[in-house]
């Protein structure tokens, strides 16, 4: 058996080449949509990609089921009730799919294990010929290391989260019946908002999640919904749509759609007719100086899950980075969750900033550190927490208003204009994001608080609320 995993940290994404060595036969588990990479390792591999297989329609990035098809001819295949949009090939729960010799070869079998979603389907390898072993399990959003995937994803194109949170109990269970030494190879890691407490790990075993995956031990399926239910992260807009997308025929990704470079009077004028300003530049950088009205969502963090949480994916975009390859990167990272509407990107040199400070265009973030964030608050500044309800259970600043970055967009009108706002994150990443969101919506008394929760609560530690409840 060839087993490979392709992590994109961005995404916390897991997809996987599985290939029987000796007929090279082929499939790809879960792709993203820029596919280079699978193809040029099976051309090296010397295999033949001759099927896609999705364990579930995902909302958190566009697959490349397509993408695959259209360079390789390969089939898309899905457990039971999946119903996309174009030609697939059905798998029944426990049917086989054999790429190698029947006696000794490799066996892919569809385990269809519903909670997440209701398609969701596991994959086990098996070796042809020994009826009872399993090598691995591709689990995709059903068991992660660590959790187990979210019921409520799903809400978007109708199903009922508590009924998919009892499916979820059965399909666990099942899972955690194979034995223990099976390797488990889930879709996503630590940082995925398709669950809340996912390690950092890339693999692990049947074995070990017994012992330390709370969700993966024997509990009452009431207590185990209980658990499951509460504390998620917030949802990112974007994530309903891509969970549609993912069942429709699309335009597919544009490999030579390179960015083209505009002038600053061209990126002005492109604000100007609607098109949004993302800067992929550290908040370092931003904070020193920026274009008005720019979003601050730094190449070097979660960049398309955040860019989603802020930017429609129908919206057109100028990307404004420190250099072309950074804009590249921009596009194809964008792209993987299916925001395809880039406009040029404005190269930020010096010559920009000269630009943009001569027609006024320029402006510079106020970050404090944490004793002085305290200091406005104390003279009546507001504390805007922007992180997760789970993260807020462990600990708050007191009297501070708490609404998560993925929801800040749609819910601008519950922050106050008339107060400075002093926002914070965790570690300072996202307060950025926010503040710039927030400024470029009008609200002009707005800073952000360097190091986050992390730094007040070190600064600060008796004003610290722990543990409090998510508002």
């Amino acid at each position: 058996m060839i087993l490979k995993q392709y992590y994109l940290g961005c995404l916390s994404h897991a997809s996987y080449l599985v290939a029987d060595e000796a007929t090279g036969r082929a499939v790809i588990v879960d792709p993203r949509r820029d596919v280079d990479e699978y193809l040029a390792d099976a051309m090296e591999l010397g295999l033949t990609i001759e099927g896609v297989f999705n364990t579930h329609f995902h909302a958190d990035f566009l697959a490349g089921h397509l993408e695959l098809q259209a360079a390789t001819g390969a089939w898309i295949g899905y457990g039971p009730q999946a119903d996309p949009q174009y030609a697939h090939r059905a798998f029944a729960d426990g049917e086989r799919l054999a790429l190698g010799d029947p006696a000794t070869g490799l066996v892919i079998e569809a385990a269809h294990t519903p909670g997440h979603t209701w398609e969701s389907t596991s994959l086990l390898l098996r070796p042809a010929g020994v009826e009872s072993a399993v090598e691995a399990v591709l689990t995709g959003d059903t068991l992660f290391i660590g959790d187990v995937g979210r019921p409520d994803l799903a809400a978007a194109v109708g199903a009922d989260p508590l009924e998919l949170a009892h499916a979820q109990h059965a399909s666990v269970a099942r899972l955690m019946a194979l034995p223990h030494a099976v390797r488990v190879l889930p879709a996503h890691g630590a940082g995925s908002a398709c669950g809340k407490n996912l390690s950092t790990e890339l693999e692990s075993t049947i074995g070990a999640q017994r012992l330390v995956n709370p969700l993966a031990r024997e509990l009452p399926v009431e207590e185990f919904v209980r658990i499951l239910t509460s504390g998620q992260p917030a949802i990112p807009a974007y994530f309903g749509e891509d969970a549609v997308l993912n069942r429709a025929e699309r335009a597919l990704f544009d490999v030579d759609g390179l960015p083209s470079g505009l002038s600053v009077a061209e990126a002005l004028a492109a604000r100007s007719a609607g098109s949004v300003l993302i800067d992929t530049r550290s908040p370092e950088d931003f904070g020193a100086g920026h274009v008005l009205g720019s979003l601050n969502v730094d190449l070097g963090g979660r960049f398309a899950e955040t860019l989603g949480m802020v930017a429609p994916l129908g919206a057109s975009v100028v990307f404004v980075a420190a250099s072309a390859a950074d804009a590249e990167e921009a596009r194809v990272r964008a792209a993987r969750i299916g925001l395809d509407g880039g406009n040029g990107f404005l190269m930020l040199d010096d010559a920009a900033r000269l630009a943009l400070q001569a027609e006024g265009e320029w402006g510079v973030a106020q970050r404090l550190e944490p004793l002085a964030a305290e200091a406005a608050v104390a003279s009546g500044a507001l504390y805007l927490d922007v992180r997760n309800p789970g993260e807020i259970e462990a600990g708050a600043m007191p009297g501070s208003l708490r609404i998560p970055l993925a929801e800040l967009p749609r819910r601008l009108s519950e922050v106050p204009s008339d107060l400075d706002l002093v926002v914070h994150c965790a570690g300072g990443w996202r307060s950025s994001v926010a503040a710039s969101v927030l400024r470029a919506a009008g609200y002009e008394r707005v800073s952000d608080v360097l190091g986050g929760f992390g730094a007040l609560s070190v600064a600060v530690p008796g004003r610290v609320e722990s543990p409090v409840a998510a508002a």
